[in-house]
């Protein structure tokens, strides 16, 4: 029995990473364009799902491959040491098989024994400047992957002034982040952050469903099984070109008969089903978890529609005016769970949350759509 090629889990690099080609070779090409390429600065937003932290992992592999270092990190507290001690900690494993053991640091030379005492004494930016510069002399390039960025995060500040003086120096650095847009457009509107601006933004969307069905064709030959056109269309359908249910989808169709060389018509039925059910525990409920009872309301509220949501037929629903719902779309646009559709419209982020929504009401206590407005202002 082949093993499970699938692997919808969150951060995990899928088997045949579909409808991302241009993105990756855009970066790629800015490593090889040499310091001052502007997709040297990439940033990767998108909804939920839509495989942001994949898109880092990729580029860093990339990198990797073709001879850079590469440190991977999430945005937060202790950011900038944990850059450091994961370049340096590369950098130690790099040099002894170019022949050179590393010892010390000087002007000239290479310091990655330092103790965190020493790299105080003389700088984080003086730390990594010399760290960068001693690599690039010896034909390294440095990648920082960056993810969950939001402007929150101090250290990123610290960090965008950094990476100027490393583009004004003409070192061989590289910086790719990625974040909810809400978070995203925070970064960008930051004074401190105006480096950003003229980074290069990529909006990741859904994928078009000729290459989903092509990628799950794909995998699933490649491991030895086969299944049938149609049931290979209704499979790719059902994902609606969300990267998180592709994985998904292919993950549970596989695994109803894994000893069959065959994926069958049920397989494909009952694996649809089970896939958005676990969409549903694994983000329908964490999306909502952290939302209030008036934020929650809304979405129900939207729910009742069968596309797009006009914010006035949400206010009627809701029993509230039109300029207190906009403080909450406003909010929930925020969280990454609607965006704008359109003048006075939104929509859904994340597929079938509509669905999840309409099932799961009572259970959320909120069996209806009448809902008294706080006195305090927004909960």
């Amino acid at each position: 029995m082949a093993l499970n090629p699938f692997k919808p889990s969150f951060g995990s690099t899928p088997p045949v990473l579909v409808g991302r080609d241009r993105e990756l070779d855009d970066f790629a090409l800015g490593l090889e364009e040499g310091p001052g390429s502007p997709n040297r600065a990439t940033i990767f937003t998108g909804a939920r799902g839509v495989g942001k932290t994949i898109m880092l992992s990729e580029v860093s592999e990339r990198a990797s491959g073709n001879g850079w270092i590469a440190a991977d990190v999430t945005a937060g507290p202790g950011m900038l040491e944990e850059l450091a001690d994961l370049l340096t900690a590369r950098a130690q494993e790099l040099i002894p098989k170019r022949g050179r053991q590393v010892t010390s640091l000087s002007a000239g030379g290479f310091g990655l024994g330092l103790a965190p005492s020493d790299r105080e004494a003389i700088g984080w930016r003086q730390y990594m400047t010399s760290l960068i510069t001693a690599l690039n002399d010896r034909g390294t390039g440095v990648l920082i992957t960056i993810d969950e960025v939001h402007a929150r995060v101090v250290e990123l500040r610290r960090l965008a002034a950094t990476y100027q003086h490393f583009v004004r120096e003409g070192l061989d650095i590289a910086i790719a982040m990625a974040g909810l847009p809400s978070a995203v457009s925070a970064l960008l509107n930051d004074d401190v952050l105006t480096f950003l601006r003229r980074a290069h933004r990529v909006t990741l969307e859904d994928v078009a469903l000729d290459a989903v069905g092509a990628a799950l064709r794909e995998t699933i030959s490649a491991n030895g099984r086969t299944i049938a056109p149609g049931d290979l269309e209704r499979a790719s359908a059902a994902t609606l070109g969300y990267p998180f249910l592709i994985q998904l989808v292919g993950f549970h169709i596989w695994r109803q008969s894994p000893e069959s060389t065959a994926i069958s018509a049920d397989d494909v039925d009952t694996g649809i089903q089970a896939a958005r059910r676990r969409l549903g525990t694994t983000v329908h409920e964490a999306s909502l978890a952290d939302l209030s009872t008036v934020d929650r309301t809304f979405l129900i509220a939207m729910a009742q529609d069968t596309g797009p949501s006009k914010l006035s037929a949400i206010a009627a629903r809701m029993s509230v005016d039109r300029n207190y719902a906009s403080q909450y779309r406003a909010r929930l646009i925020d969280a990454g769970i609607i965006e704008p559709a359109g003048h006075g419209h939104v929509t859904f982020t994340v597929p079938y949350l509509r669905e999840y929504l309409r099932d799961h009401a009572a259970s959320m206590g909120l069996n209806t759509l009448k809902l008294d407005r706080p006195a305090d202002g927004l909960v």
